[in-house]
């Protein structure tokens, strides 16, 4: 009996110090491309609503990112640095720039079922991430660029099952890691995950807070929806809504609204080989969130073709064609109501 005890307590023992086994992995990603402007831009930013692949007729990288992940016992964390043309634009108005994600996060239960996170996040807002290998398409669509890739704060998630996730935040605003008005309240943040199968995904996030406009600080009320649904092994689609609404202090509170619908599908033509198609329409009439010379009420189309040259490398070359009611894009020195450009990348992950 005393033996059985012994080996019991040193199983147990055991176990409990391969649980607190410290546990570090390293991930990393690194995306170039080449892109032509059939406008030809003068300006250093082909689009100065685009956050990636933004720059014209050259040689360049998108981002470039190292990223390195803690765990141990029911603590984790995650550091990542990034560095490239869309770090160039998206941090323009950040002190800390080099930083993609920066979080401790804490397990609350045994099960797992509940976290708790504090620091960089990535965004809880969309279905695009700035690591575009993993995206149906290769640029970001409308919605995504004009959405936040990053959020400061903390967030709570509960998942009490395979098919449901719960998440509330509280952050430092719409994508923001620096708080410009430290008298601002915070921001709060929601998500709701449905997942019915490992092959069909519906999401709902929401943001409220102020934020500015006009410079003044306005109440600031925004939907993302989504459904994401693998067909089968060759077809998937994704239909997506944004919707958001900004109050103008300077107008007696004037309410500003704009919105985005998308549809994209991809096909896997071969093993090796994917297309995508993209449809999508942005109205920002009152430039909420696309500074434009006049109302953004745009229209997009894109066609792109991968080949996936290994399973941590891939080519992707993507014709892209805006048109807005509005003349809104620069051609060389003056303005016009429609861009065309094409895109490539190569990817490495690992």
């Amino acid at each position: 009996m005393k033996k059985f005890i012994l080996i019991l307590f040193i199983g147990v023992s055991t176990f409990a110090q391969e649980n607190k086994a410290l546990k570090l992995s390293f991930s990393g990603y690194l995306e170039t491309y080449y892109a032509y402007d059939f406008n030809r831009p003068e300006a250093q930013t082909k689009l100065p609503f685009m956050y990636n692949y933004n720059r014209h007729n050259e040689f360049n990288i998108n981002i470039g990112l190292l990223r390195t992940k803690v765990e141990y016992d029911n603590a984790y964390a995650s550091l990542a640095i990034h560095a490239g043309t869309y770090v160039d634009d998206n941090y323009a108005n950040e002190n800390t720039k080099i930083l993609s994600e920066a979080f401790i996060g804490l397990y609350l239960d045994k099960e797992r079922k509940s976290s708790f996170e504090v620091g960089i996040l990535p965004s809880y807002i969309g279905f695009e991430t700035a690591t575009s290998a993993t995206n149906l398409t290769l640029t970001r669509s409308l919605l995504a660029e004009n959405s936040p890739y990053f959020m400061t704060g903390a967030k709570y998630t509960y998942k009490p099952n395979d098919k449901w996730q719960f998440s509330a935040l509280v952050t430092n605003g719409w994508q923001r890691i620096n708080k410009p008005e430290k008298n601002v309240s915070p921001a709060l943040g929601s998500q709701i995950v449905y997942k019915p199968s490992d092959k069909s995904t519906f999401n709902w996030s929401t943001f409220s807070g102020k934020e500015l406009y006009n410079d003044e600080w306005g109440m600031r009320y925004f939907s993302n929806l989504y459904w994401d649904q693998q067909w089968n092994s060759k077809w998937r689609t994704i239909l997506g809504f944004d919707a958001g609404m900004q109050t103008d202090v300077s107008d007696n509170d004037r309410k500003l609204f704009w919105m985005s619908p998308i549809f994209i599908f991809q096909y896997t033509l071969a093993s090796k080989w994917q297309t995508a198609f993209r449809a999508e329409y942005y109205q920002d009439k009152d430039q909420v969130i696309i500074a434009a010379d006049d109302e953004f009420k745009t229209i997009g189309t894109s066609l792109n073709i991968d080949y996936l040259i290994s399973d941590k490398v891939k080519l992707r070359t993507e014709a892209r064609y805006l048109n807005s009611q509005e003349k809104v894009f620069v051609k060389a020195t003056s303005l016009t109501n429609n861009n065309f450009y094409i895109t490539s990348s190569l990817t490495f992950e690992f």
